[in-house]
C-alpha cells in the first residue's frame, strides 16, 4: 500500500491533518498501527506515518435509559406502558475510562481528514463504531476497513480495498434496528409482567427479566424439562437370535420398536426356538461420505462442547483470542463455505501450519480438491468458514485450550482436501419358518435382519484418530464408528440359531446441553441433522451466531437455567417465568426466528427497518394491551 508522504518546508516538518483510523479493541489497533507505520504511542492512540490509530473497548454507547427521555418513566408503572419514544438516542456508558478514551477518540476525530472505521467486520461491529463516530460529531468522510483476518497481510490487503461507509449503511440499519427492538422489548415486558404479576412471584420484589431471544430460548429448556417430567416409559419385547456369531433382530412394523406384549414375545420365542434359521437374501453397498463441513461459529461452539464440554461463552473467548493472535481468520460467522477466490490461498495456507506436516504430506498441494461442498461463493455474505490464517501455530504462544480449538479448526479445514472415506454397507435378511404361527402381525415366519458397515478406505478419518495426549477427549466423541464386520453368508443357507427374548423401555427425551441447545436455537427449535437443511434454516435461527453465548449465560446470571453436569436444567424462577407468559409470542422459537430473518433481509437490502421497528412496536403496545386486560390468574408452576 501506498503511504502518506511527510512535507516538509523551510526544514520544519509540516504535519497534513491525519487519517484516524478506529479499532474494536487496544490490541487490534496496535496491530493496525503497526501495519501502517504508526509507531509512536500516545495515551489511547498509536501515531505516524499520516496516521493516528486508537481504539474502543467494545461498546462505548448504548442506547438511553427510559428516565432519559421522560421523567416519567423514571418510576416502574403500568400506568406509563408501552415506553415507546418518539426518537431514540444513544448516550456514553457511565464509567471513567470509556470516557477518558472517548475523550480522545473524540479530539482526533474532530481534527481529522478522513476516519477509517476498522470495527470488527459484522454487524455490531458496525454498531459500536457508529456510535461513537456519531457521538463525536465529526463530519470528514468515513471509510471502512473490511478483512477477516489480522494477518499482515490481509490489513494490507484491507487498506488496499476501503470501501465508504454508505456501502455498509444496510449492516448498520439492521444492528441499529436489533438494538432498538431488543430495547423496546426487554423494557416494556419486563416491567410489564414484573408489576403485573409480582403479588404471584416466589421472591418478594423479584424482577422477571424478558428479551426477545432470551425468553424463546427459556422456553425451550421448560419444555423440554416438562417433556422429561410428564415422561411415561413403555414397556416392549425385542426378539433377536445369534446364528453363527451374528446378531439378528426381528423386523417389526413400522413404528413398532418391538413386541408390545410380553406374551406375544413369549409365544415368538417359543414358537421358533427349535426350527432352523435361514438366510433370504444378502446385499452389499459400496457407500462414501465426504470430510466434515468445515467451522461456522456455531458449529465449532457445538463441537467444543461435546468433546472438551467447553461452554458456548468460552469457545467464543478462545477463538476470539485465536482470532486475535492472527492463527484463526473471523470468528463471528455463520457460513460454512469458502469463497471461490480464497482457493489460490490454500496451499500457501497448508504451507504455513507446519505442525501438520504428516497430515498434509499425503495432500497434492499442486492439485487440491476443490468441491462445491466447500468453496461456493454464493454461500458467503459478509464472512467465509473459519480457518487457519496460514501463521504457525507454534509461533504463537497459545493455552493449552486455544491449542485445543486451534487443532478441531485445522484439522477440519485440511480434511476438506482429502478425498471421500468410502465404506461397505452389508445388510443381511433371514426368517425362521414355523407353519401355523399367528403371533402378533406375523403369520408363518418372523424375519430378521442385520447390517455391518466396514470402513475400505478411511480417507480424512486419518485425521480424527484419537490423541492420546488430549486427556479432555471423551468417548462420545469418536467419529465413523463400525458397526461390525459379519461373516460371509449365503443366500439359502440354513442352520441352528440361538433366540432370546429382552425386556426394554422407551427412553425420555435428554436434557439440551450447550451443544443441542446452540443447535436448536440455529434451527429455532426444529430437530435437524442434515447439513443442508440446516442451512436453510438458518435465516430463522434466533440470536445471532455471535450473541447465542451471551444469550445462555444472561440465562445463567438470571437464575433461570442451572448446569447438572454437561446437562442445562430450568431453575423454579426459570419454570415460573414461563408460566406466566401466556402470550406465546414471546416465548415462541420460531416466531423469533421470523423476527431474525427479517433482520438479516435488512442487512441485505431486503426489507426496511423502518418497518421491522413500526412492526416491533405495534407488537410490544398490543402485548401491553392484552397483558393489562387479563384479569385470569396464570397457573404458577409448582
Amino acid at each position: 500500500m501506498v503511504f502518506r508522504p511527510i512535507c516538509t518546508i523551510f526544514a520544519r516538518e509540516i504535519y497534513e491533518p491525519m487519517i484516524v483510523c478506529i479499532a474494536e479493541k487496544p490490541s487490534v489497533g496496535r496491530d493496525i498501527a503497526q501495519v501502517l507505520g504508526a509507531t509512536q504511542a500516545h495515551d489511547g492512540y498509536m501515531e505516524g506515518n499520516g496516521y493516528q490509530v486508537t481504539w474502543t473497548f467494545g461498546h462505548l454507547c448504548e442506547l438511553k435509559e427510559p428516565h432519559e427521555y421522560s421523567p416519567l418513566w423514571k418510576t416502574w408503572s403500568l400506568a406509563q406502558l408501552p415506553m415507546i419514544p418518539q426518537r431514540f438516542g444513544i448516550k456514553l456508558k457511565t464509567d471513567k475510562g470509556v470516557e477518558k478514551q472517548f475523550n480522545t477518540i473524540k479530539k482526533l476525530m474532530l481534527g481529522a481528514e478522513r476516519i477509517i472505521n476498522c470495527g470488527d467486520a459484522g454487524q455490531e461491529g458496525e454498531l459500536i463504531q457508529r456510535w461513537v463516530i456519531q457521538m463525536t460529531g465529526a463530519k470528514c468522510p468515513v471509510q471502512r476497513l473490511w478483512i477477516s483476518s489480522l494477518t499482515e497481510e490481509a490489513i494490507r490487503e484491507g487498506f488496499q480495498s476501503l470501501k465508504d461507509q454508505a456501502d455498509y449503511q444496510s449492516l448498520y440499519e439492521a444492528g441499529l434496528s436489533r438494538a432498538i427492538g431488543d430495547w423496546t422489548l426487554g423494557m416494556n415486558a419486563t416491567r410489564l409482567y414484573t408489576l403485573k404479576y409480582q403479588s404471584q412471584l416466589a421472591r418478594e420484589k423479584q424482577v422477571l427479566s424478558i428479551g426477545r431471544v432470551q425468553t424463546p430460548t427459556l422456553a425451550l429448556i421448560v419444555r423440554r424439562q416438562q417433556e422429561i417430567d410428564n415422561f411415561k416409559p413403555e414397556t416392549y419385547w425385542v426378539l433377536t437370535t445369534l446364528y453363527r456369531g451374528a446378531t439378528f433382530t426381528a423386523v417389526m412394523e413400522e413404528g413398532d420398536r418391538g413386541f408390545r406384549t410380553k406374551e406375544d414375545g413369549e409365544a415368538a420365542l417359543a414358537a421358533i426356538g427349535s426350527l432352523p434359521f435361514t438366510i433370504l437374501s444378502v446385499e452389499k453397498k459400496a457407500g462414501k461420505e465426504a470430510p466434515p463441513r468445515l467451522f461456522d461459529l456455531t458449529s465449532l461452539q457445538v463441537e467444543c462442547n461435546r468433546r472438551f464440554g467447553y461452554s458456548a461463552d468460552l469457545t467464543l473467548q478462545l477463538i476470539q483470542s485465536l482470532y486475535e493472535k492472527k492463527v484463526t481468520t473471523y470468528p463471528r460467522v455463520d457460513t460454512t463455505f469458502l469463497s471461490d477466490d480464497l482457493y489460490p490461498k490454500c496451499p500457501q495456507i497448508l504451507a504455513g501450519i507446519v505442525p501438520y506436516a504428516q497430515f498434509i504430506q499425503p495432500i497434492d498441494t499442486s492439485k487440491l480438491r476443490k468441491d462445491k461442498k466447500y468453496f461456493d461463493s454464493s454461500k458467503v455474505t459478509d464472512h467465509h468458514a473459519i480457518i487457519p490464517t496460514g501463521v504457525n501455530p507454534a509461533s504463537v504462544a497459545m493455552s493449552d485450550m486455544e491449542k485445543r480449538v486451534f487443532d478441531l479448526v485445522a484439522r477440519r479445514f485440511i480434511g476438506i482436501f482429502y478425498p471421500d472415506l468410502k465404506f461397505q454397507q452389508t445388510t443381511v435378511l433371514g426368517e425362521v419358518r414355523s407353519e401355523g404361527l399367528h403371533v402378533a402381525t406375523f403369520t408363518d415366519a418372523i424375519p430378521f435382519r442385520a447390517s455391518g458397515k466396514v470402513i475400505t478406505e478411511p480417507a480424512w478419518q486419518v485425521l480424527w484418530a484419537k490423541r492420546k495426549s488430549d486427556e479432555q477427549e471423551t468417548a462420545d466423541e469418536k467419529e465413523g464408528t463400525e458397526e461390525g464386520t459379519l461373516p460371509a453368508f449365503t443366500k439359502g443357507e440354513s442352520g441352528p440359531h440361538e433366540p432370546n427374548l429382552a425386556e426394554k423401555q422407551t427412553t425420555p427425551p435428554k436434557p439440551y446441553t450447550e451443544a443441542t441447545l446452540l443447535r436448536a436455537m440455529e434451527t429455532a427449535g426444529k430437530l435437524v441433522e442434515d447439513d443442508e437443511l440446516r442451512d436453510a434454516l438458518k435465516e430463522n435461527g434466533i440470536g445471532r451466531p455471535s450473541t447465542r453465548a451471551a444469550i445462555i449465560e444472561t440465562l445463567f446470571k438470571r437464575n433461570y437455567i442451572r448446569r447438572n453436569r454437561k446437562s442445562l436444567a430450568p431453575t423454579e424462577t426459570g419454570i415460573q417465568l414461563i408460566g406466566i407468559i401466556q402470550n406465546e409470542l414471546l416465548k415462541s422459537a420460531e416466531l423469533t426466528g421470523h423476527w431474525e430473518r427479517k433482520l438479516r433481509l435488512i442487512e441485505h437490502h431486503q426489507y426496511e427497518a423502518r418497518q421491522f421497528i413500526d412492526e416491533l412496536k405495534q407488537m410490544v403496545s398490543d402485548l401491553v394491551l392484552s397483558v393489562m386486560a387479563d384479569n385470569s390468574q396464570p397457573k404458577m408452576p409448582q
